[in-house]
């Protein structure tokens, strides 16, 4: 494979602007020279997440001057066709519910392989051979492109029909949301902690809303859900 110019030392982030996505920047940011970021618009219901990371990513630049110097440029992506072709409650007005496969009906099929792809063509242009994303197999949904044997099959097709070798990187694939809370902590201590309470946004409705003990959210979608009791989880922990 040709990797004559291809940085081992860069990374490129799949980065929403959620809480799981803003660890694994701070992850990224904490192990690579050079990092960029990548976001995605598949006319979510949740846009509002596009908006927020570039508040996020201020905030990083501004609190965490040992890693401002290392974040690079941003790489925003019109993925639209993708909110067409899917029929889910993340690309449409309806309410969350258990499909009968097993799957809820937030999963938007294929959406994890097309971000790494599309991604994968940007790290190809900008000779980065590191891509990191927030999937996680422990306290998820069930989504099957979020399990680690498709990451580890996403990345051995993309290096053999890019002719790169890529390394996909998924920090958080054994963690549940307790561990999330406390890697942030450990990766940027109480400021990380306070930028992704206060700035993050994860709630599929959209809401922003007051700021709960565990951040802004609707407090009743899976997402919000989650992400309290995983907050919870990690306080009563850490007083522990």
């Amino acid at each position: 494979m040709n990797d004559a110019h291809h940085d081992q030392r860069a990374a490129l982030v799949l980065f929403s602007g959620g809480q799981d996505s803003t660890t694994c920047l701070a992850w990224a940011l904490e192990r690579f020279a050079h990092v960029e970021t990548i976001a995605f618009d598949y006319r979510q219901r949740h846009r509002i997440e596009l908006d927020q990371r570039l508040v996020v990513l201020a905030e990083i630049r501004r609190r965490f001057p040992r890693w401002a110097d290392r974040l690079g440029l941003d790489h925003f992506i019109d993925m639209g066709v993708l909110g067409q072709i899917s029929d889910t409650s993340l690309t449409r007005d309806m309410a969350f519910e258990m499909k009968k496969d097993g799957l809820p009906n937030s999963f938007v099929p294929g959406r994890n392989l097309l971000f790494f792809t599309f991604a994968a063509a940007v790290a190809w242009r900008r000779n980065i051979a590191n891509m990191v994303g927030g999937m996680c197999e422990t306290d998820f949904s069930g989504y099957p492109d979020c399990r680690d044997d498709t990451i580890k099959a996403l990345e051995v097709a993309l290096n053999l029909g890019m002719g790169r070798s890529f390394t996909l990187h998924t920090p958080l694939m054994w963690l549940d949301k307790s561990a999330t809370w406390a890697l942030a902590r450990e990766l940027g201590d109480d400021a990380l902690v306070e930028t992704i309470l206060d700035h993050t946004h994860t709630c599929y409705m959209s809401k922003r809303g007051p700021r709960h003990g565990w951040g802004h959210g609707c407090g009743i979608c899976p997402a919000c859900a989650l992400r309290k009791r995983g907050y919870e989880a990690w306080q009563r922990a850490t007083a522990g």
